[in-house]
């Protein structure tokens, strides 16, 4: 059982060091080109996820950015856009509602 457990959080930890440098932007990765570190990650299963994780993943803020200049507006404490309205339902919406009580109205 204990191997079993050992065997699934190895296969997690791998495939989290995988997609993590399959989403990682081309210029971010550290150290290597990007290619390379799939290659290393994919075939070298646990070494390669922990070679990933201490020399080839970017640090802080870059991860977000690809290294970039952020775009103008970006929001740099918090590492995300501008904040814009989040959308609401109709029924938070004054004038929907404004407008279906008229209908109402007008049915009865």
């Amino acid at each position: 059982m204990p191997s079993v457990i050992l065997g699934l959080a190895l296969l997690a930890f791998w495939l989290y060091c995988l997609f993590d440098v399959i989403t990682t932007p081309e210029g971010a990765a550290r150290n290597l080109p990007k290619l390379l570190w799939v290659l290393i990650v994919l075939f070298l299963a646990a070494v390669g996820g922990v070679f990933w994780l201490v020399l080839g993943r970017p640090r802080g803020g870059d991860a977000v950015l690809g290294g970039a200049a952020p775009p103008e507006g970006w929001d740099e404490t918090r590492q995300r856009p501008p904040h814009a309205e989040a959308p609401r339902g109709p029924d938070d919406d004054p004038e929907f509602l404004r407008a279906l009580e008229r209908r109402l109205r007008n049915e009865e």
